[in-house]
C-alpha cells in the first residue's frame, strides 16, 4: 500500500482537510498502516483529484485562511476497495529499542535498566491510547485492528517486564563501564 491508498482510506469514512489527513497518517491512527511522510500527502491528494478519485472544495473561515476539504468520489471508493485485493506486502518493523538491546552488553547496567523502564512506560502509554481509540470506534473491523495492535504491544511489554533481568545481566557493571 502507499500514500495514495491511505488518503483514500481516510476519506472513505469522511471528508477531511489535507492537514487532517496528514495528521492522521503521520501521527494518528492511520500511522500504524503505511509510512506516509508530510511531503508525500499533498502530491498524492493532487494526483487523486486529477484522477477524479477525490474532489475538493474551499471553505472560508472567519479570521483564518480558507481550508480545502477533500471528499472521496464513487470512483475513489471503488479504487480503494479494489486496492485491497492486491497482494499485501510484508509488515515492516523497525525499532531503535531493539538496536539498543542488541548492544546492551557494551553498555552500563544502569543505562540498560533505565531504557527498559522507559520502554515499559512508553508501551503502557501506547496501550492506553489504543484503549482510548477502541472506546471511540464502533466498527467491528476497527476494534479488531485496535485489539490486534494492543495485543502485540501488551506482549512486548510483558516480555520486557519478564525478561529485563536477562538483558541487564548482559550489560557491563556500572563500575566496569565507568572505568573505560
Amino acid at each position: 500500500m502507499n500514500v495514495r491508498t491511505i488518503c483514500l482510506a481516510i476519506l472513505y469514512d469522511c471528508e477531511s482537510t489535507g492537514y487532517e489527513i496528514r495528521k492522521l497518517s503521520v501521527e494518528g491512527e492511520y500511522s500504524y498502516f503505511v509510512d506516509a511522510s508530510y511531503g508525500a500527502i499533498y502530491p498524492a491528494l493532487a494526483k487523486l483529484e486529477a484522477d477524479r478519485l477525490v474532489t475538493s472544495r474551499v471553505e472560508q473561515q472567519d479570521g483564518k485562511p480558507a481550508k480545502k476539504i477533500y471528499a472521496i468520489t464513487e470512483a475513489g471508493r471503488r479504487e480503494f476497495i479494489n486496492s485491497l485485493f492486491d497482494q499485501l506486502g510484508d509488515d515492516e518493523f523497525r525499532s531503535e529499542f531493539l538496536l539498543f538491546a542488541r548492544f546492551a552488553s557494551e553498555l552500563p547496567q544502569s543505562l540498560v535498566q533505565v531504557r527498559l523502564r522507559e520502554r515499559i512506560v512508553s508501551l503502557d502509554t501506547a496501550i492506553a491510547e489504543l484503549d482510548r481509540l477502541n472506546s471511540n470506534h464502533t466498527q467491528p473491523g476497527d476494534r479488531w485492528v485496535i485489539d490486534y495492535g494492543r495485543s502485540c504491544m501488551a506482549f512486548a511489554r510483558d516480555y520486557i517486564d519478564t525478561h529485563m533481568g536477562e538483558l541487564i545481566a548482559l550489560a557491563r557493571p556500572d563500575a566496569a563501564a565507568a572505568a573505560e
